[in-house]
C-alpha cells in the first residue's frame, strides 16, 4: 500500500484529494499537512513541517507556493518523491524546484487533467495550421483564486508559443496601450467569479471566422484524481522532473 502525505489537505482540493485517495485501494492518507488542524480528518495533521514523525513514500502537494517550498525541504531531507499541483510559481521559483528535481523525483502540472493537457497539444497543433490567426486565450475561475492568469493559461500558452518557435509574445494588460494588435502576441484574460471551477478557452481569430476550443470542469474531483494518477506514477521514479507528458 502506497502511503501518501496530503501538504495543504484542509484546502478544498486537499480535502478533494483525501477524498479521491479514500477510494483507492492502491494508495492510503498516511498524514497532512497544513496551518490549522480542524479536528475533522481521519488521519493525522501537522500544522508544522518540524512536527511530521511520519515518513510518507510520496507527498501530494495542494496549497501556495510558500507552503510548496517548506514540504520540499522535508522531502528532499527524506528523498520522498513529490506531486506539486500548486500555481503562482515565480520564474526564480519555477527554477528552485528543478533544482530540488536534481535529489528526488518531482512531477509538476498546474493542471492535473488528462484532457486540458490534450487540448494543449490539441491547440498547439492548430496554431501552426491558422498562422494568420490573432490568438486570445480566455481563462475563468472562482472568486477565492489568488493567482492570475491561472497557471492552466499558462500551459496553453507555453503550448501554442512552443509550437511556433518561442516566437509570440504575452499581452496580459492592454488598458494602458494605445497601439492595435501585434500579429506575435497571444492576449491572456482573467475572469473571477462565482464558484466556477475552472474554464479555459483558446480563441483563434481569422479573417471573416473564428475557431474556438474550450474546455470546462465541473467538479474539483478531475484535478484530485490526476493528482493522485500522477502520484502513483511518480512513487517509484528515480530523481528528475516530470511532468503530464511523462504520464502519457
Amino acid at each position: 500500500m502506497i502511503r501518501v502525505l496530503i501538504n495543504g489537505c484542509n484546502g478544498k482540493m486537499g480535502q478533494e484529494v483525501a477524498k479521491s485517495v479514500f477510494s483507492n485501494p492502491e494508495i492510503e492518507v498516511l498524514c497532512g499537512v497544513d496551518r490549522i488542524d480542524t479536528g475533522d480528518n481521519s488521519f493525522p495533521v501537522f500544522t508544522s513541517i518540524n512536527d511530521i514523525n511520519l515518513i510518507p513514500d510520496v507527498i501530494i502537494d495542494f496549497s501556495i507556493p510558500e507552503a510548496t517550498f517548506k514540504i520540499l525541504e522535508f522531502a528532499n531531507e527524506h528523498k520522498i518523491p513529490t506531486v506539486i499541483a500548486t500555481t503562482g510559481f515565480t520564474d526564480e521559483e519555477l527554477k528552485r524546484i528543478k533544482e530540488y528535481s536534481k535529489n528526488f523525483a518531482i512531477f509538476k502540472s498546474a493542471n492535473m487533467s488528462y484532457e486540458i493537457n490534450l487540448m494543449a497539444k490539441i491547440v498547439a497543433d492548430l496554431s501552426k495550421k491558422l498562422t494568420d490567426s490573432d490568438i486570445e486565450i480566455v481563462e475563468t475561475h472562482h472568486n477565492r483564486k489568488i493567482d492570475s492568469p491561472s497557471g492552466t493559461a499558462l500551459i496553453l500558452a507555453d503550448s501554442i508559443n512552443n509550437a511556433l518557435d518561442n516566437t509570440m509574445n504575452y499581452e496580459y494588460n492592454r488598458h494602458e496601450k494605445r497601439e492595435k494588435r501585434s500579429k506575435k502576441e497571444i492576449g491572456i484574460h482573467s475572469i473571477r467569479g462565482g464558484t466556477e471551477v475552472g474554464k479555459h478557452s483558446v480563441i483563434f481569430f481569422g479573417q471573416d471566422e473564428s475557431l474556438e476550443i474550450t474546455h470546462n470542469v465541473n467538479s474539483r474531483s478531475v484535478f484530485a484524481n490526476g493528482a493522485v494518477k500522477a502520484a502513483l506514477f511518480t512513487v517509484h521514479k528515480d530523481s528528475g522532473f516530470y511532468d503530464m507528458s511523462d504520464m502519457f
